[in-house]
Parts: C-alpha cells; sequence; structure tokens
C-alpha cells in the first residue's frame, strides 16, 4: 500500500489505474483494493480523486491560475471533470470554493 500512496502523491496529474497502483507495490489488484478499504476506509482511485480534490483546494486558496490550470495540474483533463469531483467531494464548486476560501493577499 506504501507503494501505491507514494506514487500517487508524488503524480497526482497521472492517470492510474488500480493494475498500475498495484504493480507498483507488487500485489494483486484485488489485494490492494482489500488493504486500501480496510486501512484507508475507501478503495484507491476514490483516494485518488480525494487526494486531487485536497491539492486542488490548496491551489484555490493560495493561487492565482486559473481553474483549468488547476485542473490539468492535479490530474483532470478539463475544468468540468474537476468541477465534477470537486462538487462530489466537497459539496462546493471549485469557483464557490475560492471566493469562500481564498486568504485576503497579505496574509
Amino acid at each position: 500500500m506504501a507503494a501505491a500512496l507514494t506514487s500517487m502523491h508524488r503524480r497526482p496529474e497521472h492517470r492510474w489505474t488500480v493494475a498500475e497502483l498495484a504493480g507498483a507495490g507488487a500485489v494483486s489488484r484485488s489485494t490492494l483494493a482489500a488493504r486500501f478499504k480496510d486501512v484507508v476506509g475507501c478503495g484507491p482511485l476514490d483516494y485518488l480523486t480525494r487526494w486531487r480534490v485536497e491539492l486542488a483546494s490548496r491551489h484555490l486558496r493560495e493561487d492565482t491560475v486559473t481553474i483549468a490550470t488547476i485542473a490539468r495540474t492535479v490530474g483532470y483533463g478539463s475544468e468540468s471533470a474537476l468541477s465534477t469531483a470537486f462538487k462530489r467531494v466537497t459539496g462546493s464548486s471549485p469557483r464557490d470554493y475560492r471566493k469562500t476560501f481564498r486568504a485576503p493577499r497579505g496574509t
């Protein structure tokens, strides 16, 4: 599991599959999925989605780059794809999140 987590954290923009992540840890897909569920509480690709949304959240709070740029940086092919995942995880759109949580300049 550590190898899969390390891989996701190092390259969140990569289009990971469960097979690739399992290969990184030299385990089967079913073994990786079961261990993830037991330890983390969700499957590896659900974890990856949450990790990407966490990274996007940081960018939205701290950066001035466009949402489309953030989407590509964290592994989504479009602003729309990020928006769908972001809203599913946080309940808010990236645009609304940025308006609400963006730190004022100079702080």
